[in-house]
């Protein structure tokens, strides 16, 4: 299913079932910190339950089942679903194929509402009501985000250019350390009870890198069959001139806490 937001990449359409198969395979790349993090605030844990929307292939439900925590994954991808389901093999873990702005679950149904790589996606003055209303008092949404840093890591700086000489348009470029941007829709709802950001090195070799790239939104998701050919021989050769074939990526991790009023 094809996206059109004229908020995101000047308004290009990208679909990320076009990419979904590499979504899976190379977009599972937090480390077993980003996740501790979040069980060491006591969020997404046994006894809890969480919905985790725009959940694309369950990454977060998937590695952090081990927790004991109870999860309803959803996105409104097809194919991002069908890639969780495949992916969670026997873990109890509910996937639903619906978006964000069209959730709806009973007042007070989930401790903690997770949204992973996806925040800014949402109609946020028409999501936060139901976020409100779909947890319970003093329940907390967990935004959580992870990039790469183009301006300190060099071959990341140099992958980026490249996505923007084939997508202009592109938004996902530029990334620096910052707070997680929260709207002024979640203000009367909700108050910010925490936030953290963090430098973290992610282990690539050459073929994930490259799978990492042609599955972000501004390759795989948005480029015709044509630009992503030539895309693909561009940066397969750019990475053996300035890559060697194990490298880390610096990237930063941010996380925001919101407690329901």
């Amino acid at each position: 299913m094809a996206a059109l937001d004229e908020r995101i990449d000047g308004g290009k359409p990208f679909n990320w079932g076009r990419v979904s198969a590499e979504y899976a395979e190379y977009r599972d790349i937090y480390p077993r910190e980003f996740y501790q993090r979040i069980a060491d605030r006591g969020l997404c844990v046994k006894g809890q339950r969480i919905l985790d929307v725009g959940t694309g292939t369950g990454v977060l439900p998937r590695n952090m089942h081990a927790y004991g925590g109870k999860w309803i994954g959803a996105d409104i991808s097809e194919e991002q679903i069908s890639q969780a389901r495949r992916l969670s093999g026997g873990m109890d873990i509910e996937y639903r194929v619906v978006s964000a702005e069209e959730l709806d679950f009973p007042v007070g149904t989930f401790d903690v509402i997770t949204a992973c790589q996806c925040f800014w996606y949402f109609r946020h003055e028409r999501v936060a009501p139901l976020f409100h209303k779909a947890l319970k008092p003093s329940g907390k949404l967990v935004v959580l985000y992870m990039a790469w840093l183009p301006f300190e890591d060099e071959i990341a700086g140099a992958s980026e250019s490249l996505v923007l000489k084939y997508h202009p348009q592109w938004s996902g470029a530029g990334e620096s350390i910052h707070p997680i941007d929260i709207p002024d829709s979640y203000r009367e709802g909700f108050e910010l009870t925490y936030h953290e950001e963090y430098r973290l090195g992610i282990p690539f070799t050459r073929g994930s890198w490259h799978g990492r790239m042609k599955a972000c939104r501004g390759v795989g998701a948005s480029l015709s069959a044509g630009e992503l050919k030539s895309w693909d021989r561009e940066h397969r050769e750019l990475l053996l001139e300035i890559a060697p074939e194990r490298f880390d990526i610096l990237h930063y991790a941010a996380f925001a806490e919101l407690t329901r009023r």
